[in-house]
């Protein structure tokens, strides 16, 4: 809630209509906006949530994605259960050490829930910093 402030000035900056205002959102006890939504974001989360958590946000995505929606993620991923860079490797120590729930996601669990969910993973783009941008959609619909 801290954050909302900056973000509502960036978007600000858009065109009028591009996105809706940003909500804070309790994954675990909701509530859950009733609206349904073209894609989701998300940055920097996933790692700073305890993984019951990152659950709850994906078993809940179903209800607030329109049928053609998208999730996307921007953080730090593991992949294959590895670092995917040293510096992500001491950030996951230091978030591990600040909090055991806390820590540096696989790309796979993470694409797993969201297989669960309905979605795959479509895109896996490099970023800055060693982070990721992931991009899950709903399948593509079989001719």
């Amino acid at each position: 809630a801290d954050n909302l402030p900056g973000i509502r000035a960036w978007l600000e900056e858009l065109p009028a209509g591009r996105c809706p205002p940003p909500q804070t959102l309790d994954v675990a006890s909701g509530p859950w906006p009733a609206e349904r939504y073209d894609a989701v974001f998300t940055a920097n989360t996933l790692h700073i949530m305890g993984w019951p958590q990152v659950e709850s946000l994906f078993e809940n995505l179903p209800r607030v994605l329109a049928p053609a929606g998208q999730l996307i993620v921007y953080g730090p991923f593991h992949v294959n259960g590895q670092p995917s860079s040293p510096s992500n490797a001491e950030f996951d120590a230091w978030l591990r050490q600040r909090d055991p729930a806390q820590g540096v996601r696989d790309i796979e669990a993470v694409s797993a829930l969201a297989e669960a969910a309905g979605l795959s993973l479509r895109q896996d783009q490099a970023m800055p910093a060693n982070n990721r941008l992931l991009r899950f959609a709903t399948p593509p619909k079989e001719a």
